[in-house]
């Protein structure tokens, strides 16, 4: 293609309607355009005059006029013009005039008649005359249907599946006849409590112990030099990371990002039931604020770091205008934070050298619970394996660990104010020390522990030896369900914060000084949210870290009346999202994003959610005290 008609096509390419044509369509009408220039203030459509082309402004402006002389619209680059005509009866009903120089492409009528038979989408568009912003709300909503479309939908063949005992050449044949890029292996079950055992057509029981990809091949065999006859048992990826079929492609694309991996098997009931890989996402979604994480590990230095925290920014706000909810901009955020911690770990270990015993580097609060957003601190903390001997391995912790605090700063991520971070010492400890720290703070609640359960309560693994916290959260869920005296101690400790609610169901303002006769809604909205469901989510057994995500196991309980969880859930999107778009307001008007709104800057309908709001946490509270009463002599 010349580089003209190239030129043609790309720029049509970037606007409705002609966006969504396939590229054979705008090959065709980038071949048959006809360029037309208008100095300002001259006519380009006259009324009544004979019209067979349809108008598309390359640049300039244009200024559109009813017979009688009235404004109709103003329209600049990428609009159309004159679709009424060809479809009416090929005369100018409404006159056109330049309002600067302007170069319109003319599209001949034969093109615009094959356009609306072949293509539905450019039909409606000229046909129904939606406002481009419209259109490409429209098209936004598309971009984010990965929030919402399951993974089934881009499932479309089997996976290829071999046991551990096959070659790695066996291996090769299979994924060459199958056009594969990876392959799912099949192992004796261990233990048979295993999450992907599952039972074959011949009632054989299998259990899913690893994955093997084309990366792996040229990594790992060519590169290392391995047999033919080697089993696939040393090459295959362990410990697997799957998701379920009836997740959604959004959790599935998060999940790659979170693990840095390009391949995940799909679980139908136990059963792998296919491989997605990153390149089927991007087929089906070209264009997500996600993929800032791809950019966050091609980063080589602290520097090229920081120089994202703009676009994480720029990410919030687009999710959030994109109607995105709480649950998806919290899971997103706390994606991204997570991607900059991992990131930096690796750039730690390439200047530290490999650490000397193994750790799990562990992320608290927010993040830990996929709830965060763009007005964040830093919470973290180190699990060191129990070989770490102070004297020797300390320094290459705490070194690392200041690597890291000191880069999430640099991404604007502000240090804790209350030292949870893996630079202090107390928070740099080994596996057994972090249990006997749990095991202390629910046998012996006293305020400074209820505080850090509070805090370490929630976490998550970002990078490092997952078993480690795994280890923690099942202590977490197996104890805490049998100390009613601990249990009772959070919910006191839950009553602290209380919402914004005086007499007659006024607001009761904040009289702190920089944020007076304000709201502050997380220290009065969702904090007190968040601590309520947590202390039902550990009486339930709930190992659960997401609020939302804690609320339906503890539907599944007894706990709770029917329905109090659904209001709860309601009452905690409505806080958030509140929360959320008020930050956005802060960004686009360049302030300093926090957590407080002034009811007047409120709209009517919106302070009687927010009432009906406080109002569901209110009576949550009141439950609270009645359903953990103290124990006697406490």
């Amino acid at each position: 293609m010349e580089v003209e008609l190239l030129e043609i096509r790309q720029h049509m390419g970037r606007f409705p309607p002609f966006d969504a044509l396939d590229d054979d369509l705008l090959d065709e009408i980038a071949g048959q355009v006809e360029i037309g220039y208008f100095k300002a203030d001259s006519d380009i459509l006259q009324y009544d005059q004979p019209l067979h082309e349809l108008c598309y402004i390359r640049s300039g402006a244009v200024e559109i006029r009813r017979r009688t002389g009235a404004l109709y619209n103003r329209l600049g680059e990428g609009d159309v013009f004159g679709h009424f005509s060809l479809l009416r009866n090929h005369r100018v009903r409404f006159p056109a005039r330049a309002l600067e120089d302007t170069l319109i492409y003319f599209i001949p009528e034969a093109v615009f008649t094959r356009l609306c038979d072949v293509d539905e989408h450019f039909a409606d568009f000229v046909e129904l005359e939606r406002p481009r912003l419209q259109t490409a709300a429209e098209q936004h909503a598309k971009a984010n249907d990965i929030l919402f479309t399951r993974v089934r939908k881009l499932i479309t063949h089997p996976p290829v599946m071999l046991e551990a005992s096959a070659t790695v050449q066996e291996a090769a044949r299979e994924l060459t006849r199958a056009q594969a890029t990876a392959l799912l292996v099949l192992d004796e079950p261990d233990d048979g409590h295993s999450r992907f055992t599952f039972s074959d057509s011949n009632s054989r029981v299998w259990r899913l112990s690893g994955i093997v990809t084309d990366r792996d091949f040229r990594s790992r065999i060519v590169a290392e030099g391995l047999a033919a006859d080697t089993p696939l048992r040393v090459l295959a990826s362990e410990p697997v990371v799957a998701i379920q079929s009836d997740d959604t492609v959004h959790e599935a694309m998060l999940s790659m990002l979170r693990h840095n991996i390009h391949h995940l098997p799909v679980i139908w009931r136990q059963r792998p039931v296919g491989v997605l890989h990153l390149s089927d996402i991007i087929r089906y979604e070209t264009q997500s604020s996600l993929y800032l994480v791809s950019n966050i590990f091609h980063q080589a230095s602290v520097e090229g770091l920081a120089q994202l925290a703009p676009e994480v920014r720029n990410a919030f706000v687009h999710m959030v205008e994109g109607g995105a909810n709480s649950q998806m901009v919290g899971t997103a955020m706390s994606t991204i934070g997570r991607s900059f911690v991992r990131r930096l770990l690796e750039l730690g270990e390439a200047q530290l050298g490999p650490p000397p015993v193994a750790y799990c580097f562990m992320v608290n609060g927010s993040m830990a619970r996929n709830e965060q957003n763009i007005f964040t601190d830093q919470d973290h903390a180190l699990v060191l394996a129990d070989a770490f001997d102070p004297a020797s391995h300390d320094a290459y912790f705490a070194e690392l660990a200041a690597f890291v605090s000191d880069g999430l700063a640099a991404c604007g991520y502000a240090y804790c104010k209350g030292e949870v971070m893996a630079t202090n010492p107390r928070w740099r400890q080994p596996l057994r020390v972090w249990k006997r720290y749990f095991n202390e703070w629910i046998d012996e609640p006293n305020p400074e522990r209820l505080l850090h359960s509070s805090i370490f309560f929630d976490l998550d693994s970002a990078y490092g030896e997952e078993s480690y916290l795994e280890q923690l959260q099942d202590l977490i869920a197996k104890r805490a369900v049998r100390s009613p005296r601990f249990l009772a101690a959070m919910a006191r400790n839950a009553l602290n914060r209380t919402p914004p609610l005086g007499i007659f169901r006024t607001f009761v303002m904040e009289k702190d000084g920089k944020h007076n006769n304000s709201i502050n809604l997380k220290r009065r909205g969702t904090a007190p949210l968040v601590d309520l469901i947590r202390v039902h989510a550990l009486a339930s057994g709930s190992r659960a870290q997401n609020s939302f995500e804690r609320l339906d196991d503890i539907a599944a309980t007894q706990l709770l009346a029917p329905g109090v969880s659904d209001k709860l859930r309601s009452a905690f999107e409505l806080l958030s999202m509140v929360r959320i778009r008020h930050q956005v307001i802060d960004l686009q008007q360049e302030r300093e994003p926090d957590n407080n709104i002034e009811p007047e800057n409120v709209s009517a309908s919106e302070r009687h959610h927010l009432k009906d709001a406080f109002q569901v946490l209110s009576r949550a509270q009141k439950f609270l005290r009645y359903r953990y009463p103290p124990l006697p002599g406490h």
